[in-house]
């Protein structure tokens, strides 16, 4: 499964095996059950991890008590809380299994280090903080933008399998919408 977290590494940068061996040891293997919090907000965290098998979802709750979804990953995606990773701050979301999930786990600390013996690592993130950044831009613009139907449209074209194994309430969520909206727009896109 480590080989997954490989090819994540060869579409940026080159790495040899050997390398990758060493730097694997940096990275911990961690298995979480289904409706399990890998973060919740106020933690201390200095830890993001690479998905090798699962689902999770990241959220923030109001002050009313409502989730609202900012992130949906699957296999072959980074999860962490970015901005309390970076900053060495508290979390300010929630980051939930919702499918028995494993990861690979890296702390601050380590990849600090990595960046000094493998200086492409440095890089490797760099671009992904990137896509980060651009995607949440991207997002923000869609919501204020682009109709909730084109919405959904468009993440299901991207990614399949998230209409499949993430409830229907957290898609909703997600695409910041009600539930019983998120039903009229499959069914509407249903008989197309």
């Amino acid at each position: 499964m480590s080989r997954l977290l490989y090819q994540s590494f060869l579409q940026h940068i080159s790495l040899s095996e050997e390398d990758f061996q060493h730097i694997l040891r940096h990275f911990h293997p961690r298995t979480i059950k289904k409706k399990t919090l890998f973060l919740r907000e106020g933690m201390t965290t200095t830890t993001i991890a690479f998905i090798l098998k699962g689902t999770v979802r990241a959220y923030y709750l109001s002050d009313d008590g409502i989730e609202q979804v900012n992130q949906l990953a699957l296999e072959q995606h980074w999860i962490g809380d970015l901005y309390a990773f970076l900053k060495s701050e508290p979390a300010r979301q929630y980051i939930e299994a919702l499918e028995d999930t494993e990861i690979l786990a890296v702390n601050g600390h380590d990849l600090e280090q990595l960046y000094t013996e493998y200086p492409q690592l440095e890089r490797y993130f760099r671009i992904l903080f990137q896509n980060a950044y651009i995607h949440t831009q991207q997002r923000l613009n869609a919501s204020l933008h682009v109709p909730a139907i084109e919405r959904y449209r468009q993440l299901i074209e991207r990614n399949p399998a998230i209409g499949l194994r993430v409830p229907l309430i957290h898609i909703a969520s997600y695409l910041g919408i009600t539930p019983e909206s998120l039903s009229r727009i499959r069914k509407q896109l249903a008989q197309v």
